[in-house]
């Protein structure tokens, strides 16, 4: 005797049977602990971008005076501006007398310069020029006040929610703030987005029109120490300490860090390069399968097939601690059985990853192939499955096949 289920009452009764499920898996052994590090910056952030792994956050949310790192936001706007078309590298841009009479670190611009947008760019990049900024956001923006409003809105459509701005340069003011994750965030936005103009982060020196001889070398400390640092910013001001936005590659792997707070150059370059060398030394990459491997089979409901395997969908590695490396453990996660019809490929499931004094690595699992829905005997076939359990749970009693 068969017994038969309403379409609708079988989806209600399947929602709430579906569970969420657990697979453990065991990589090796049990984990040691990763060693601490202690920064001296007041503020940090350092992130693998290959991994897409924090690796450190100390007071990274803070809204901080950026000083100088500030001015990558001011280089977002004007890539953005090339990328649309506003302007080309050989654009020409005026030099107004607010511009000329900035104070600080400048390229010594006056009045009758037509400097060019590639120009300004290294001019902003090597030299740190204040009036370099007034010129792009005067050219930009009209004013600089106006160039600030922009540049807000453009912080809050990318997410910045921990930054303001009240000019182009990083000039001290109680309205120029940034975190340290904010500028994180824009330092990958530049490097990703803009690589064809990322090369300048790395430019040594700039010696506009020979103009400041004493001005033409990068500020950045870490490009000539061969440990693969290529950008991008520093920053110093009384109220901010000495700071860098900092991204060095070795190998496949690229770490971005930001650093705020510290007391002297000396302290900066010391504390850039032990971060750098932290970063790189006391994490590295573990392959754990090849795409295609299967880490679980998942029950399929209402289908030709009544499992599907769960599989990796591309070549896995993780970002784990050195200590780590050959320890650790993984658990598959979904909730199901899954309905019918799925489609190969479809995410199904997450294998999450624990890692001492990281976050969890969470890596989607997909459908190794797909199943059609089926027809009338594996609806019934399902449709028993659930009232079987409904009544096992109801009476305690087993039910008979």
């Amino acid at each position: 005797m068969f017994l038969t289920v309403p379409h609708t009452t079988f989806r209600r009764t399947f929602r709430r049977f579906a569970q969420s499920l657990v697979v453990c898996l065991t990589l090796t052994g049990v984990a040691t602990p990763v060693a601490a590090f202690e920064t001296r910056a007041g503020a940090a952030w350092v992130y693998d971008l290959t991994s897409a792994t924090l690796l450190m956050d100390k007071n990274s949310q803070t809204p901080l005076p950026p000083a100088s790192m500030s001015k990558l936001m001011t280089l977002n706007m004007l890539f953005e501006a090339l990328r649309d078309g506003r302007v080309t590298l050989d654009t020409q841009f005026s030099v107004s007398t607010r511009a000329k009479n900035m104070g600080g670190s400048t390229m010594f611009l006056n009045e009758t310069d037509r400097p060019t947008v590639e120009q300004l760019i290294q001019g902003i990049i090597v030299l740190s020029g204040n009036d370099a900024c007034v010129v792009v956001a005067e050219g930009l923006g009209g004013t600089e006040d106006n160039f600030a409003r922009l540049m807000n809105d453009r912080a809050k459509a990318l997410g910045m929610t921990n930054s303001t701005f009240a000019n182009a340069s990083g000039w001290p003011n109680p309205a120029q703030r940034m975190s340290m994750q904010d500028l994180g965030t824009l330092a990958i936005r530049l490097i990703t987005e803009f690589p064809e103009y990322y090369g300048y982060f790395g430019q040594l020196e700039f010696p506009y029109d020979n103009r400041a001889p004493q001005n033409r070398h990068n500020r950045n400390p870490l490009l000539k120490l061969g440990i693969g640092a290529d950008g991008l910013k520093t920053g110093h001001t009384e109220e901010a300490g000495y700071g860098l936005v900092g991204s060095a590659t070795q190998g496949t792997r690229r770490v971005v860090f930001v650093l705020s707070g510290l007391d002297s150059t000396a302290d900066r370059a010391q504390e850039s390069e032990r971060v750098v060398n932290w970063a790189f030394r006391q994490f590295a990459e573990k392959p754990i399968a090849e795409k295609g491997h299967e880490f679980a089979k998942a029950q399929v409901w209402m289908g030709d097939d009544t499992e599907v395997g769960l599989v990796a969908g591309e070549d896995i590695s993780v970002l784990l601690p050195g200590s780590e490396l050959e320890d650790g453990s993984a658990k598959v996660v979904y909730t199901g059985p899954f309905e019918a019809p799925i489609t190969q490929g479809d995410v199904l499931a997450e294998l999450v990853i624990a890692r001492q004094d990281l976050p969890e690595a969470r890596i989607p699992l997909i459908a190794d192939r797909s199943i059609a829905r089926g027809g009338l005997v594996p609806r019934l076939r399902t449709a028993f499955v659930v009232l079987k359990d409904k009544l096992e749970g109801q009476t305690g009693l087993a039910v008979s096949e």
